[in-house]
């Protein structure tokens, strides 16, 4: 007899998809490389569908230097015409060109604050938020907190942020547990 998994619809049936949902999404970040990492790549779905970007995912990490600002930053011109020759990623010269400044935007955040981290987890009192979803369509794109987010990124001189950009890195981070109820990984993660 053969058991499913039940997972949050959104995933599909993709072995990507599903691996990124069951071992990803949701999942308290805490790492310095990869906040930026999901900074770049939230900024990268922008106008496509995240499994686009997740099938590219293992590239930018090649051309990103594992996500390390310190590198991206430095990045020049030459790295931008580099890069929109590069079928790997996607080519969109105002999404590069955001990837770099916002590696800079980046930095200059990190040395303004204690941590990265503690930036962002500030926003929930440093504890995921559980609101206990039935539906997918009770999952919203974008709720005070994000838009509060997106106005203080956007302050501090990032591009490409919004409140929708900024409420899927709270997913993605675990910030807030929009797993639903009936997802396997809802319980793990609340």
């Amino acid at each position: 007899m053969s058991t499913t998994i039940e997972r949050c619809p959104w995933c599909g049936s993709d072995p990507l998809y599903c691996d990124y949902h069951d071992s990803e999404w949701g999942v308290p970040l805490h790492t310095t490389n990869g906040w930026y990492e999901r900074i770049v790549l939230e900024t990268m779905q922008a106008g496509l569908s995240w499994i686009t970007v997740l099938r590219k995912r293992a590239h930018y990490r090649a051309v990103c230097h594992q996500f390390d600002p310190h590198i991206v930053a430095s990045y020049g011109e030459a790295d931008i015409t580099r890069l929109m020759a590069d079928p790997g990623i996607i080519r969109n010269r105002a999404k590069i060109s955001a990837m770099i400044h916002n590696a800079q935007m980046f930095l200059t955040l990190q040395a303004k604050t204690t941590a990265v981290d503690d930036y962002f987890w500030r926003y929930v009192d440093g504890r995921p938020l559980q609101p206990h979803r039935q539906h997918h369509a009770e999952i919203p794109a974008i709720t005070p907190i994000a838009t509060q987010m997106a106005q203080d990124l956007r302050q501090r001189g990032f591009k490409f942020i919004g409140p929708t950009m900024c409420y899927a890195l709270m997913q993605a981070t675990g910030l807030v547990n929009d797993h639903l109820v009936s997802c396997h990984r809802h319980a793990a993660l609340r």
